[in-house]
């Protein structure tokens, strides 16, 4: 065997892979034999046809039957033999058997790309650091008084804090805009919830009360067909609540799950810590991973970033159809490839980080870290360790996140870090 590799435009490379021609012939030959007893031809026996009618019959096909299987056969030796490492499987894009001494075949391929990473110590790291504070605690207490609250309703006119239940409509131009209409709607006076000017009309009214707001949406509106339009309101006041704040007592811990305010209090400033302590993780990990790919700019296989792009695009139409909003196929895959590039950049950077500094996690490390995610679970929290433990490809997707975590590990050890001090209330709201 004889192979000359080529190196085409980026990671794109050719193969050609040389053999004797009485291997092709033989394998033909082979491949012949095979049809014979396989065909029935007019005149002949089932499996009594001479190899020379059969070569004149099923000669193309069985030529290219064995060039498959030679191929089939060579590759890996020969993709071993160029000490090429592909990306992907290779395409087959040339055979040659015509040669009276030598059969060929060509093969193109992406190939992995080589890469050696930036010294960490050149890096610039922000990461996060919070306190959960007293008043973070009352406010998310506060919180908690907010869910349990009662509304009652009332006949007197409207005021902050009171819950409404409306019907509305919002039109622009006379039509009803999407999403601008909707029934027995709740909202709480004094929340800012809505638009500026809504809540403020609302405030004053008595039930059964029909009133059109005329307003207009912020010019930084989220939704940028809205933004700056004037929009008018048909609004119908079907309820006024009045609020009944609830007392801190056994009752209301109970509602919580828990026996008395003490156990409330410690349970909700545990969740505190591991919310925050989450999304400051994630923050942090994202912010080691942004630098590494500043820092280390290579080539990525484009069959690789089209398959992840697929993926985005599967993962965006199941969610806008849990939403009920069918994409009917409108959705180009080339929107996703900007992401699809990054995430397939980031996985060949983090697994050649692994590879040079061996890094590994063993089975406490795994365990450890299946401990750690299951407390967002609660009382499921051993159910969710279960499921993960009954399954080794499950549990191999928390193994991936202690290696991850072992490369941010290494790259803070030496990069320049800068500590971020935040509240826990701007940590919350970087979700």
């Amino acid at each position: 065997m004889k192979t000359s590799l080529a190196k085409l435009e980026g990671l794109n490379r050719s193969l050609t892979v040389e053999l004797p021609i009485d291997k092709f012939n033989s394998k033909t030959d082979k491949v012949l034999q095979n049809m014979a007893s396989q065909v029935k031809i007019d005149g002949f026996r089932k499996g009594r046809a001479p190899i020379s009618l059969l070569r004149k019959r099923f000669g193309a096909n069985a030529s290219a039957d064995a060039a498959n299987e030679l191929v089939q056969e060579t590759l890996a030796d020969a993709l071993e033999d160029s000490k090429a490492n592909p990306a992907a499987q290779p395409s087959l894009t040339k055979v040659d058997s015509k040669d009276s001494k030598t059969f060929y075949y060509t093969v193109e391929f992406e190939v992995v790309p080589e890469i050696k990473t930036e010294d960490f110590s050149k890096l610039k790291v922000e990461q996060i650091e919070f306190k959960i504070t007293k008043e973070d605690e009352k406010r998310t207490l506060d919180g908690l008084k907010e869910q349990s609250t009662e509304y009652s309703p009332v006949k007197r006119k409207s005021k902050t804090g009171d819950r409404l239940t409306i019907d509305f409509k919002g039109m622009i131009d006379g039509e009803v805009f999407d999403g601008g209409e909707a029934e027995n709607f709740n909202l709480v006076l004094g929340k800012g919830s809505m638009i500026e000017g809504f809540e403020e009309g609302l405030t004053g009214i008595v039930v059964n009360k029909s009133l059109t707001l005329d307003l207009t949406f912020p010019k930084e509106y989220h939704a940028q067909n809205l933004a700056g339009k004037d929009v008018a309101f048909e609004v119908n006041v079907k309820e006024v609540g009045s609020p009944k704040t609830p007392i801190l007592d056994e009752k209301f811990a109970e509602k919580f799950g828990e026996k008395d305010m003490d156990g409330l209090n410690n349970k909700m400033k545990e969740q505190m810590q591991i919310e925050a302590e989450g999304i400051a993780a994630k923050k942090n990990k994202d912010a080691v991973f942004s630098e590494l790919l500043k820092a280390n700019e290579f080539d990525v296989p484009k069959a690789s970033v089209d398959s992840e792009a697929q993926v985005l695009l599967q993962d965006m139409e199941a969610r806008l159809q849990e939403q009920g909003i069918p994409s009917n196929g409108n959705i180009p895959l080339s929107s996703f490839n900007e992401e699809a590039t990054k995430r397939v950049k980031l996985g060949f950077l983090v697994r050649q980080i692994v590879a040079d500094n061996k890094l590994s996690a063993d089975k406490k490390q795994v365990d450890d870290k299946l401990k750690e995610i299951s407390q967002s679970y609660g009382e499921n929290a051993q159910q969710m360790i279960n499921y993960y433990n009954q399954d080794p490809n499950r549990l191999a997707g928390i193994e991936s996140l202690v290696i991850e975590q072992k490369v941010v590990d290494l790259v803070l050890e030496k990069a320049e870090v800068t500590v971020n001090n935040m509240k826990f209330e701007e940590v919350t709201q970087q979700r």
